[in-house]
């Protein structure tokens, strides 16, 4: 019995009681249209009994990861039917392919099945991981704690030559886009109160929701969800990396803290500048908000300023600037906690950087939320 499909091709011998033989020939390589399977496998089982099975590759033309496949498949049937195969009639690069293949069996649980888990399973590991991350972050902020006293007190291995870099990073080198997203949020501000405040003649107020929005609310915030975006990502990608080479555990092994000497150095830096740049973020919010009050709303440019005098208040630049320290505390602790809980691969460093981000972003508004709260308790 002969099949033909393009240049490759068999023919099964067999006498009933006796061994069947497999003749193949012409191409057998993976580009080319190799025969079906299926109708091997049926002509195999039509042949029972069979007490084995020969090869016979003299008319075998050429032969690539096609014709391996194709006799791999054959062997695990016949394995499975308990027809015993003899190899011995292929080529010797074939067999040794073979016998490579065999000798490497294919790992237990490498393929993974597809398990479907009631919701309840998943709300228990879910309450299981918060908790877990919970106890992480805690325990990594009490080290943080740790360090600061033993930095109060001179004891501890803080990288002064270092420290100057990290403030330019955090401060100087974030002035660009912390000015072109304040002047966004300021212009945007003004137009929003302009197409209601319009409505009843009162464009003057203006200056006030643009002053008050951003001394108060808009500047440190915008200032912190960029800051996350930028230098917290930064902190978990440069601590990751040096997590995959293994930095981390050098300075371990020398005696060295790394929350001491990585952690508490980044978080300072970040604390300092951010009450800062959310001043600077106000300045530029409010020169956004004059643009549109001076040069659209055609406020005089003395009524403008006055105006926005005497709306803020310095106790509302003070609750601003506390919440951008705290702020840069948050988001120094997410970008290294992420960064020092990396995994080693280059994957793990990404993912820790984009969790920086997320925890940072996320935890800014909860803050911010809570300090809201408890000003208009206090009557600040």
């Amino acid at each position: 019995m002969r099949d033909l499909a393009g240049s490759a091709s068999y023919h099964v011998d067999h006498n009933i009681g006796e061994l069947a033989e497999i003749r193949f020939e012409g191409d057998w390589r993976i580009h080319a249209d190799l025969p079906s399977f299926a109708d091997l496998v049926r002509r195999i089982e039509s042949l029972r009994p069979v007490a084995g099975i020969t090869f016979d590759s003299r008319e075998l033309e050429a032969w690539d990861s096609g014709f391996l496949t194709f006799l791999r498949k054959l062997m695990v049937h016949c394995q499975s039917r308990q027809i015993p195969v003899q190899v011995e009639g292929l080529p010797e690069g074939v067999r040794r392919l073979l016998q490579l293949a065999k000798a490497v069996p294919e790992r237990k649980g490498a393929r993974r099945e597809a398990r479907r888990t009631g919701w309840l399973a998943q709300l228990g590991g879910s309450t299981i991981a918060s908790i877990a991350a919970t106890k992480d972050m805690l325990a990594f902020l009490g080290e943080v704690v740790t360090a600061l006293g033993r930095l109060v007190a001179g004891r501890a291995r803080f990288p002064y030559r270092d420290f100057g870099v990290l403030v330019q990073d955090c401060g100087a080198r974030a002035l660009p886009i912390v000015s072109l997203i304040s002047v966004l949020v300021g212009l945007i501000l003004a137009f929003v109160g302009a197409v209601q405040l319009q409505m009843f003649g009162a464009q003057i107020y203006v200056a006030n929701l643009v002053g008050l929005g951003m001394a108060r609310e808009m500047g440190a915030m915008m200032a912190a969800v960029i800051m996350a975006g930028r230098t917290g990502a930064a902190f978990a990608a440069q601590l990751g990396t040096m997590q995959v080479n293994e930095e981390i555990d050098a300075l371990a092994t020398l005696g060295i803290s790394p929350i001491e000497f990585l952690v508490l150095p980044r978080m300072l830096a970040l604390v300092l500048m951010m009450p800062l740049l959310c001043l600077y973020a106000n300045l530029m919010g409010i020169a956004g908000g004059f643009i549109v009050g001076v040069g659209m709303l055609d406020l005089p440019f003395k009524q403008y300023l006055v105006q926005t005098q005497n709306a803020v208040a310095l106790n509302h630049f003070m609750v601003g600037l506390v919440k951008s320290a705290i702020f840069g505390v948050i988001v120094a602790l997410a970008g290294c906690l992420r960064g020092m809980q990396s995994g080693r691969s280059a994957t793990a460093v990404g993912e820790a950087a984009t969790s920086a981000v997320v925890t940072g972003i996320v935890y800014i508004v909860v803050a911010d939320a809570i300090i809201t709260v408890i000003c208009d308790i206090i009557g600040v």
